[in-house]
């Protein structure tokens, strides 16, 4: 956009006069056209995006571009005055007879089709020629006139629909996110959320500068914040820029979120360090019934690892009367995250205790099961009729004095289990002898 350079007229003739029913149409043509550009301009004169680029301190790519708007549109109402007269007073030849003369019909064809608009050059006092001054004025034709006009109003009415469009977007939409803003600052200074004590407290200050800097440069240059549509040439064919209220607005909403996850400590924290409290009880009485397991896995398995046990938590209940600490002192955005981390190892730390603690008693879990199936065994043969039978007996009471003795060595026990079955379903086997016949392979 910007003002009209100089445009010379065509320069070709007229061609062969008009008669009178050509002259009339067009009269009546550049008239509709005369009608048409005067409601344009009244309109871009009234329109609200050229009353505030003429009233606003404008900086940056809108002040040049609006300089030249504003030249083009005196340019613009330069060449409708030129027009206006010249089409006056091809009527008033018009209407000087009835039926117009020959002489009449060739100056009226000269004028309407000819380049007989003579208008000043409004760039002459801003251009000069190497060969010498510029031309002080152009010649046009009335139909050139109407071109140039339109596409001057068209590059106009395009700056100033883009400027408007922008100032209709953009700052109400920062405004609201600034009074969004200020709700959320009031609720972070009240959960102790402040600059230079917490990081959301410098964000949110951050945030704040950025969106003053913003408005500012969008209502002095909103030029900087369009976005032409590719290859759209229709005037205001585009749309606003809004990254950088768009990054803002997703930087309040994380922090929003932020501060609510705070608030909703400032309720619950009370029953969350019990919960916390209660999981660590847990975690320590389990792992001195793991300590207390070691000892008899010690002292009643003979030849067996027993992993060793940790002890408490300590360095857990430290940070827990921390915790307290914070909550009794209403440091709630301290308290937020250290709540969330002691929650997570908290549970860890139970789930440690009860896995050392299968681990220390997997040797008495072995041993139960090597008891359960020699006893199971036992009654199998009884059911058969061999609990008399002398092999059974002596196996059984072998296997049973290892196993019911301390300490017990699960190896030597477990051989003795394996001899008992191997025995009892042998016995069981001859009871029912056949090619055929089911074989009990020691199996229960």
């Amino acid at each position: 956009m910007g003002a009209a350079g100089p445009f010379a007229g065509s320069g070709k003739a007229p061609g062969p006069p008009m008669d009178r029913d050509e002259v009339d149409r067009a009269l009546a043509r550049l008239g509709a056209e005369y009608e048409a550009i005067e409601t344009s301009l009244l309109a871009l004169q009234d329109h609200a995006g050229r009353r505030l680029l003429e009233g606003a301190e404008l900086t940056g790519v809108t002040k040049d571009r609006w300089a030249a708007t504003e030249q083009s549109i005196t340019v613009l109402w330069g060449y409708f005055e030129a027009y206006s007269s010249a089409l006056t007073s091809a009527r008033e030849l018009r209407a000087r007879r009835r039926w117009s003369s020959r002489e009449d019909l060739v100056e009226l064809t000269d004028r309407l089709r000819g380049a007989s608009v003579t208008v000043a050059n409004p760039t002459a006092q801003l251009t000069s020629s190497i060969t010498g001054p510029a031309k002080l004025s152009e010649q046009f034709s009335l139909e050139e006139l109407v071109a140039r006009m339109n596409d001057l109003y068209a590059r106009s009415l395009d700056m100033v629909v883009t400027a408007d469009a922008v100032w209709s977007a953009l700052p109400a939409r920062i405004d609201l996110l600034s009074a969004e803003l200020q709700r959320t600052r009031s609720l972070a200074h009240s959960v102790g959320v402040r600059p230079g004590e917490h990081p959301s407290g410098d964000e949110l200050e951050s945030i704040t500068h950025e969106l003053t800097t913003l408005r500012a440069q969008v209502i002095s240059d909103p030029m900087a914040f369009w976005r032409p549509a590719p290859g759209s040439s229709a005037p205001g064919g585009g749309r606003p820029d809004t990254d950088r209220y768009d990054r803002s607005a997703r930087a309040l909403q994380d922090i929003r979120g932020e501060i609510d996850a705070v608030l909703r400590v400032r309720q619950d924290s009370e029953e969350r360090l019990i919960r916390l409290r209660d999981v660590l009880s847990r975690a320590d009485r389990t792992l001195t019934a793991a300590r207390s397991a070691r000892g008899e896995v010690l002292a009643k398995i003979a030849a067996s690892e027993v992993p060793a046990v940790s002890g408490p938590a300590t360095a857990l209940q430290e940070r827990l009367a921390t915790a307290a600490e914070y909550r009794r002192h209403s440091q709630w955005h301290r308290l937020s995250p250290l709540l969330e981390l002691l929650e997570r190892e908290a549970e860890d730390e139970l789930l440690r205790a009860r896995e050392s603690l299968t681990a220390v008693t997997a040797p008495l879990a072995v041993r139960a099961e090597l008891r359960g199936r020699l006893d199971a065994y036992k009654a199998k043969v009884a059911r058969h009729g061999f609990a008399e039978d002398p092999l059974l007996i002596e196996r059984y009471d072998a296997a049973r004095r290892m196993l019911w003795s301390a300490p017990c060595d699960l190896r030597v026990a477990e051989h003795a289990v394996l001899r008992y079955q191997q025995a009892a379903a042998e016995a069981l086997t001859q009871r029912e002898p056949g090619p055929s016949g089911p074989t009990d392979r020691g199996g229960y």
